[in-house]
């Protein structure tokens, strides 16, 4: 498809810099499968849900991934910026580097005590990074000296603070992996999680650890021509029975944003059957594709022309989220990982 088609107009003044506080207060713009848009609170989620029904949330823990140090090379320094994105062993990093063409295999790297070396250069700024220590003892000095990697349309408007250790976290977080949070998830709290349970609402959990695969924009003028990068992925084999059965009983699976909606979807069969997961998964999600195991996704408002937007485009149809992002955008709703939700109920 064209790239083109999933282009939409958005304010600048829209893009959200702080989340709702109370995180249950932000408003959810409820979609429904035929086109109808309601205007409502995140905390009147349990309305939405009926007894039986699953709620599938992500666990992943975003690291402060983002290091700023010096590339050392004889006598010579050069300020320099890393954003770790996916561990590959325990001392070793892949990451994003600016600027990376200050950088050459065999360079030394000095963030503050923490040191490394360049072992690889690839294209588009990613090199690979070997730390002089690993394990536990480098997931130490990376919450010592890393910052909290927020989105560029939020730190190119201000500094990330104390406050975004805890804002940029969700209430589940539980496995250290992320560079980005899955945002969805930024909006629930103890009181909403209880105001679930007592709904009946089964909630499970996936892990997928959020990297460049989610947010690398889309420069391809053809989604046919594009390549995700691959995440972590795992669902637990105790979460694929439990959520096989509430189909089985009739019930919804409603995937908290599209992380545990691409999780999900990697993992199920065919026939929409789920099994344990434990991958690198790549899955590129556009319009024309058959959805087996999602029935309800909750998830923000992603930007134009991005693999999201792709995503939600085709649990719903083009048409239909369009006009929901323009309700969304003439009803002032905040965009992006700080900002408000949507709730899609698609047709079974």
């Amino acid at each position: 498809m064209d790239v083109s088609l999933f282009d939409f107009n958005l304010p600048e003044e829209r893009i959200a810099l702080r989340p709702a506080s109370p995180r249950h207060s932000a408003r959810l713009l409820v979609v429904h499968s035929d086109g109808r848009l309601e205007h409502r609170l995140v905390r009147d989620l349990p309305e939405y849900l009926n007894p039986g029904d699953a709620l599938v949330v992500n666990d992943t823990k975003v690291i402060p991934a983002r290091l700023y140090g010096v590339r050392v090379r004889g006598p010579a320094q050069a300020k320099i910026e890393v954003l770790l994105h996916r561990r590959l062993q325990p001392d070793r990093f892949s990451a994003l580097a600016r600027p990376a063409k200050k950088l050459a295999v065999g360079d030394r790297l000095a963030f503050g005590d923490l040191t490394a070396s360049v072992l690889a250069h690839g294209g588009a700024g990613e090199v690979e990074i070997g730390f002089d220590i690993a394990g536990a003892a480098l997931d130490i000095a990376i919450g010592v000296l890393g910052e909290m990697p927020l989105p560029p349309y939020i730190a190119g408007k201000r500094a990330t603070d104390a406050r975004d250790i805890h804002d940029y976290q969700t209430m589940y977080a539980r496995v250290p992996g992320s560079v980005a949070a899955p945002t969805a998830g930024l909006h629930f709290t103890p009181e909403l999680d209880q105001g679930l349970q007592v709904r009946g609402v089964v909630r499970e959990s996936v892990t997928l650890h959020v990297g460049l695969g989610t947010f690398l924009p889309v420069t391809a003028e053809d989604t046919a021509l594009h390549r995700m990068h691959p995440e972590h992925a795992s669902l637990s084999v105790e979460a694929a029975v439990s959520l096989n059965a509430v189909h089985q009983r009739g019930g919804r699976v409603a995937a908290v944003g599209t992380t545990c909606l691409r999780t999900l979807e990697s993992a199920a069969d065919e026939g929409g059957q789920l099994g344990a997961l434990e991958t690198n998964t790549d899955i590129f999600i556009t319009p024309g594709y058959r959805f087996r195991a999602v029935d309800v996704l909750m998830t923000n408002f992603h930007l134009p022309r991005s693999t999201l937007f792709m995503l939600v485009s085709a649990f719903m149809g083009l048409d239909v989220m369009k006009a929901a992002y323009a309700e969304a955008v003439a009803h002032d709703y905040r965009f992006y990982s700080y900002g408000d939700a949507c709730l899609l109920l698609r047709q079974p």
